[in-house]
């Protein structure tokens, strides 16, 4: 079984993202800002995350930027789930260290296929 972090202020988004991914089997982890998911990872040691752009405390690109510069976390698959939509939007958050960027509302079989590739059975 492996671990994903939720970071996620919403919690209505974090229900829909939770629903999608119990089915999986997976210990499911939430992190309510930015800051927060910096120590669950630190912490924890999930094996995906699961990030939104938009929260309080540390951005989701800023969280990208320090998981990526941290030798520790570098290889860690990161999924973003956003409602920012732009080119530019999507743009940023894989140059910022996104394995995937998903734009909300996800479809749920789309987000538990992105979520295999990451995590095998």
């Amino acid at each position: 079984m492996a671990k994903i972090l939720i970071a996620e202020d919403s919690a209505t988004s974090v229900e829909l993202l939770r629903r999608a991914l119990e089915p999986l089997g997976h210990e499911i982890l939430i992190a309510e800002d930015g800051e927060d998911a910096e120590l669950k990872i630190a912490r924890e040691r999930p094996d995906l995350v699961i990030l939104d752009i938009i929260m309080p405390k540390r951005n989701g690109f800023q969280l990208c930027r320090a998981v990526r510069s941290n030798p520790e976390t570098e290889k860690l698959p990161i999924i973003v789930v956003t409602s920012m939509d732009r080119e530019s939007d999507r743009y940023w958050g894989l140059k910022q260290g996104a394995d995937e960027y998903l734009v909300k509302p996800v479809d749920p079989v789309v987000l538990v296929a992105k979520v295999r590739e990451y995590i095998p059975r």
